[in-house]
């Protein structure tokens, strides 16, 4: 049965992490949920995951590995995602907006202590909605500028004024940049996190694992679970053979879906296949030649047969979309007409654009999505007069250090999995892509200060802008496969944003 916090929630999503490839990984039969001899109902659980965080503290690194881990379950919000992409109450029980659209006053639960036994109040929230302009370094900080006040009206109310209205912003606290801190606990989140959450880090392995264990004193319905262990490989293999053995109890994100059939006809385990928000992408460069000319980015959208892509790369797995608008967005359209596997228009292209026998580098992670999509890319590229070097990244300390941080790439690959990040990635100049966004910004000041159906309206437009523009690529959207032993429930079905809700875990 299906633990929930309280009777308003429901189950938050899953998020796949910037570099998932999910790996196997060794618990052994003592630790692992599922493994026991005994006969006797686990108490604890193992899940093989990838892409391990570099340390525990989202507000200072970039990715989702770490709110993957830490949001849902050490970390809490006002408001939280249900597994339809829909805002529903959490740290909050209930909020009012002014007719203007600029004031939300939050009325917040009642006997929630952090997990070094501080007290939840108002004060915390501004508290945190305070620092994450004071303190953050996450480009996520953004998310908050809208904020012009926090007032503290009581223990349990606080009043948030925008500096105008905005779509965006209630949706931006279900992620990261929502989390709500106490300030005795901030002193070292990169090691220490203190949380609302129904679990604490009893154990941080750097590269290798993750030990988090339920809270005694969790003001929600706690998890059915002791405590999680959260492994870090990169193998998709070894994932697999782990899950065979006994040695963990589930895979999230399953990273070769070539392996499922050994899963499908053995009922001692389950397959759940789900939906996500994460675009495998193809990044250009929009800053450095020869992507900076909109010619050689629409060729290279031309030279590609996505649907192939998928076949041959993710065994016909995931859907296609066109930009960073995915089916759970409320503006999405689908656009993948714009830009028909044509591999005449992309010459074509390329010779307008003086860019005939075209050498290129492509920067490519070490992550089982990326490396089995990168030969595909480069054998379709080259048939239109496009050779790409592939340049290995490890990741995601050299991938955020060199394409992240300092741009230092012309083309990648990477599966960028924040919500409704479409203005993140390309209404930003500074950002890793480099998209001029002088058309798009005011169209989408214009509709998040707008009603909802002038926010949909401006937001397709903002899409449809950037598609026409070639901005960057979409390969695929990422389909979400959970494979579980059979009698491990709670795994949410969809990953829509990065967090990982292990809140109802239970075994049967």
């Amino acid at each position: 049965m299906m633990r929930r916090k309280n009777p308003l929630l429901l189950t938050a999503t899953l998020a796949v992490t910037a570099a998932l490839g999910l790996a196997g990984c060794s618990a052994g039969a003592s630790s692992s949920g599922g493994s026991g001899n005994s006969g006797d109902t686990p108490t604890t659980a193992t899940i093989a995951l990838t892409g391990p965080p570099t340390n525990l503290d989202f507000t200072t690194t970039a990715g989702s590995a770490i709110p993957q881990a830490m949001m849902s379950n050490v970390y809490e919000g006002l408001v939280q995602l249900n597994d339809a992409g829909e805002i529903v109450p959490s740290l909050a029980t209930e909020w009012a907006v002014s007719p203007d659209g600029k004031t939300y006053t939050f009325t917040l639960q009642e006997g929630v202590t952090f997990s070094n036994g501080d007290p939840f109040t108002a004060e915390d929230v501004k508290f945190s909605f305070d620092r994450v302009k004071s303190d953050w370094v996450s480009s996520l900080k953004a998310k908050m500028d809208v904020v012009d006040n926090v007032e503290v009206v009581s223990d349990t109310e606080v009043k948030v004024t925008l500096s105008t209205p905005s779509n965006a912003w209630l949706f931006s606290l279900a992620t990261p940049v929502g989390a709500i801190f106490t300030p005795e606990g901030v002193d070292d989140l990169a090691n220490t996190p203190v949380g609302t959450g129904p679990y604490t880090v009893e154990k941080w392995a750097p590269n290798e694992s993750i030990v988090l264990d339920t809270r005694d004193d969790y003001w929600g319905e706690a998890p059915g679970v002791e405590s999680v262990t959260l492994k870090y490989f990169a193998d998709a293999t070894a994932t697999t053979n782990a899950l065979q053995t006994g040695d963990v109890d589930a895979i999230v994100n399953l990273q070769a879906p070539e392996l499922l059939t050994a899963f499908e006809s053995d009922d001692k385990f389950k397959v759940i296949e789900g939906t996500s928000s994460g675009e495998v992408s193809l990044s250009m460069n929009n800053q450095a030649a020869p992507f900076d000319d909109v010619r050689v980015r629409q060729a290279v959208l031309y030279a590609l047969d996505k649907q192939a892509i998928i076949d041959t790369a993710w065994n016909g797995y995931g859907s296609l979309v066109a930009t960073f608008a995915t089916p759970t967005d409320p503006y999405y359209e689908d656009l993948n007409d714009v830009y028909p596997y044509d591999p005449e228009k992309a010459k074509e292209l390329l010779k307008e654009a003086g860019q005939e026998n075209l050498e290129i580098s492509y920067t490519v992670p070490t992550r089982p999505y990326a490396q089995a999509v990168s030969e595909i890319v480069v054998s379709q590229l080259k048939d239109v007069g496009i050779t790409a070097n592939i340049k290995s990244a490890e990741f995601p300390a050299v991938w955020l250090d060199e394409v992240f941080t300092k741009h230092d790439y012309q083309m990648t690959t990477v599966l960028a999995v924040e919500a409704r990040d479409m203005l993140t990635v390309f209404n930003d100049p500074n950002y890793y892509i480099g998209y001029d966004n002088t058309k798009i910004a005011p169209i989408a000041k214009q509709a998040d200060a707008a009603d909802e159906a002038g926010y949909v309206d401006g937001m397709k437009q903002v899409s449809r802008q950037i598609v026409e523009d070639a901005a960057s690529g979409v390969l695929f959207l990422f389909p979400n496969i959970v494979v579980a032993k059979a009698d491990l429930e709670g795994l949410p079905e969809n990953a829509i944003i990065e967090a990982l809700d292990l809140t109802n875990l239970s075994w049967k």
